[in-house]
């Protein structure tokens, strides 16, 4: 393919992405109004709601569940049956459903004041980050990253509660209304949010103050590399790994975890993953990242249900310049 088909192939998926300012407010309206609404319903109506919401995505988006069983058969096909698979990609879009609607229903429980008196009742949450909290002490700031599963957005919130200063990476959304709605939800309750886009600088600050930062690294992205993760190569960014040896900070992978029975939560935390002597940075860099993705692997294994498979996480790019080539 010519350059010039490339870049103008770029330029119609940018103006499909790019939503117009009537369809962004209609988003907003529609999120505004609702968030009250899903503030008020028990808990339990909530797993009932994202049940039947995940169940019609399901049904009605066949390129998610598409994506969803073809990951759940590469990862776990030979330990798993058809039936299995299936019941796993339906399970996963209703978990994601599920975190949209705690997002909302315990922003409350985390702003308020005796919120760390509220987090004991959490089993398991409390005691395994003031252990992260312990190490980002030790160590004065690690890098903290998770796999999108279970209740990836309460981990910002678990850590300014026990008191572990994070500057949090995240993705603008392609609506400008709903950031701003979203961002500000996030920052009552502590979090110092960046963009993903030219994010390493600050994260270098970050990292030179002491603090620690926390990201989500188990998307597909262009400037990844290729390691492992689920026994296939999955382009994966080093921005982790490069960090980790930069600084000699660890990388520690954290979890917040529904319980099988959904009364409550877990977490999990990681033992730190150290940058070690080598004689090529490249070769540490893969490791690192390599490391990173099995540490990540593991807990995903144990909650396969509560992950997002229906991302396409082995997606390749046949005009991107490899890194590290």
């Amino acid at each position: 393919m010519h350059k010039g088909s490339r870049r103008s192939s770029n330029q119609v998926r940018k103006r499909k992405r790019k939503k117009g300012k009537a369809t962004q407010l209609l988003e907003y309206g529609v999120v505004s109004t609702l968030l009250p609404l899903i503030r008020i319903i028990p808990l339990r109506v909530s797993h009932l709601l994202s049940r039947l919401v995940g169940n019609i995505l399901y049904a009605t988006v066949p390129g998610r569940r598409r994506i969803a069983l073809e990951n759940l058969r590469n990862a776990l096909g030979p330990e798993k049956t058809e039936e299995e698979i299936r019941r796993l990609a339906r399970r996963s879009l209703q978990s994601f459903c599920l975190t949209c609607l705690e997002i909302v229903k315990f922003h409350s429980f985390f702003k308020s004041e005796n919120a760390r008196e509220m987090l004991r009742q959490l089993e398991g949450i409390e005691p395994l980050f003031l252990k992260a909290k312990k190490t980002h002490e030790e160590t004065g700031g690690c890098i903290f990253v998770t796999p999108h599963l279970g209740n990836w957005e309460f981990l910002p919130h678990v850590s300014a509660i026990v008191g572990i200063p994070l500057v949090v990476v995240a993705r603008p959304l392609d609506n400008r209304y709903l950031e701003r709605l979203i961002y500000e939800k996030r920052a009552d309750t502590g979090q110092f949010i960046i963009p993903k886009k030219n994010a390493l600088m600050m994260l270098h600050k970050t990292l030179q103050q002491g603090k620690s930062i926390g990201l989500l690294p188990d998307q597909s992205i262009r400037q990844g590399i290729p390691v492992n993760f689920f026994g296939r190569k999955a382009s994966t960014t080093p921005v982790p790994a490069i960090l980790s040896i930069l600084y000699k900070k660890p990388i520690v992978v954290v979890a917040c975890c529904r319980k099988t029975d959904r009364r409550g939560f877990e977490g999990v935390v990681s033992e730190p993953l150290w940058p070690g002597n080598f004689e090529s940075e490249k070769e540490e860099i893969f490791r690192l990242t390599e490391a990173m993705n099995q540490t990540m692997e593991g807990i995903i294994r144990k909650y396969p249900e509560q992950y997002f498979w229906s991302h396409n996480r082995w997606k390749t790019y046949r005009s991107s310049r490899e890194l590290f080539r």
